[in-house]
């Protein structure tokens, strides 16, 4: 347990300023009513656990040793053997809706997201030379395009812009321009669509918009579509329009709006089919032969196993079950943001509105961390203040300080989770707040 050598205060800091190391501390002591009432109720990680009962028991009926064991073999090399090449490229056909068929040349497998957005990063920028990002963002992009390829990331803000919305373009025009300025060269925009962690989807105007600014200053565009299927219908906030559908990069036709060869997206099997330990990952780039090359030449260090190859071959290549799973994800991910959003309204917790993809809501604590007697005289460090008081009462979110936050008091919760955890997170987080008083220990 953490506080059997840190303090409260010590825990708070170490696990929101240690990086991901310290989240382990937390999800090996998680709160369990009857086995670990002492424990963390963590809503912090993006994990969705609906289905892994439907998908647990596919893959137990499947064998994931081919009878000429291959599998224990190298098999079609390290980048994604022909049959996952293959089934993947089926899949995206099916579902992303591309302009031009993907095929399986154009595409290479890693062991997770994270290496395809650092394999991305080492090949289309220089050490020194900068990536656009727009805040808040996916946290571990900065640690997966820095620590080891060495490029700098470049914050975009936006103030009362719609990082979303079509004029958020000119706000990174204006990032590009000031950090070329500044001696750090832009060489590509990368986007989480749909988004982490405002929940959203990019409109396909502003991917336009994005796709022409980036020729504009032949930049390379990186689409980290890994939340595509694991959008839903928004049925409890009150929205004066229908939040943006997902498109995906490769459906925008990119005549008379950017070279083919700058577009590249990115997918992986961890949220989508909620299976974060399913290690797999995948890099499209359709129309720049030389980009893969490149990417393939570390491939060696980013291989899946052939057993995760082959739970995902059997997965894509079974069109009944892969469309029930979708289906079914999406109706559970839409049904759990409203009780999580009725939750939320029940202590009076104010959320960013308007969210159909991913696991996430964007929730501000600091109003009622204020309301309810904080020092009001400065804003500075009212994120880690209610942080440590969170950590105080064994829930863990992940703090907008992290995901650079314009505005101090935001924070990440994720509602992909069991009802009883997500309203035990919330009940929490409330008696942190001093909203409620806490009830009796457990």
């Amino acid at each position: 347990m953490v506080e059997s050598t840190l303090s409260t205060r010590g825990t708070a800091a170490s696990i929101a300023g240690a990086g991901d190391a310290a989240i382990w501390d937390v999800i090996s002591n998680l709160w369990d009513p009857a086995n670990n009432p002492d424990g963390y109720v963590s809503l912090g990680v993006a994990e969705n656990s609906f289905m892994h009962d439907e998908l647990r028991d596919f893959l137990n009926s499947k064998s994931l040793i081919d009878p000429g064991a291959k599998a224990l073999t190298y098999g079609d090399g390290p980048a994604g053997s022909k049959p996952l090449r293959s089934a993947i490229s089926s899949f995206m056909n099916n579902y992303f809706n591309p302009v031009e068929p993907v095929k399986l040349e154009q595409i290479m497998v890693t062991n997770g997201c994270s290496a395809a957005i650092e394999h991305c990063a080492w090949a289309l920028v220089n050490p020194g030379e900068g990536i656009l990002l727009g805040r808040p963002y996916y946290r571990a992009f900065i640690p997966d395009m820095g620590l080891r390829p060495g490029v700098k990331t470049v914050a975009v803000a936006f103030g009362k812009v719609d990082p979303c919305g079509p004029q958020c373009v000119q706000k990174y025009e204006e990032a590009l321009l000031k950090s070329n300025e500044e001696g750090v060269k832009i060489r590509a925009l990368m986007l989480c669509h749909p988004h982490n962690p405002l929940g959203r989807c990019y409109s396909k105007e502003t991917i336009i918009g994005l796709m022409k600014l980036c020729q504009k200053y032949r930049i390379h565009l990186v689409s980290d579509e890994i939340y595509a299927l694991s959008v839903w219908k928004n049925t409890v906030d009150k929205l004066e329009k229908e939040p943006a559908p997902f498109h995906s990069a490769l459906s925008i036709d990119t005549a008379g709006i950017i070279d083919r060869e700058l577009v590249h997206v990115l997918w992986g099997f961890s949220k989508d089919f909620g299976a974060n330990g399913i290690r797999l990952g995948v890099i499209v780039s359709q129309f720049n032969a030389p980009f893969m090359t490149a990417v393939r030449t570390c491939s060696l260090y980013s291989s899946p196993s052939s057993l995760t190859e082959n739970a995902a071959v059997a997965i894509l290549s079974d069109s009944e079950f892969l469309s029930n799973y979708i289906k079914t994800n999406q109706d559970r991910l839409s049904a759990a943001y409203t009780h999580a959003v009725r939750t939320l309204q029940k202590y009076g917790i104010e959320h960013m509105p308007g969210a159909n993809a991913a696991f996430f809501l964007w929730i501000n604590l600091g109003k009622k961390f204020l309301e309810n007697g904080a020092a009001k005289e400065s804003m500075d460090g009212i994120t880690q203040a209610i942080f440590n008081k969170l950590i105080a009462k064994k829930v863990f979110l992940v703090l907008g300080d992290a995901t650079g936050a314009e505005e101090p008091g935001w924070f990440r919760v994720v509602f992909s989770q069991r009802p009883d955890l997500v309203e035990e997170g919330i009940k929490r987080t409330a008696e942190a707040l001093g909203i409620i008083k806490a009830g009796p220990q457990v």
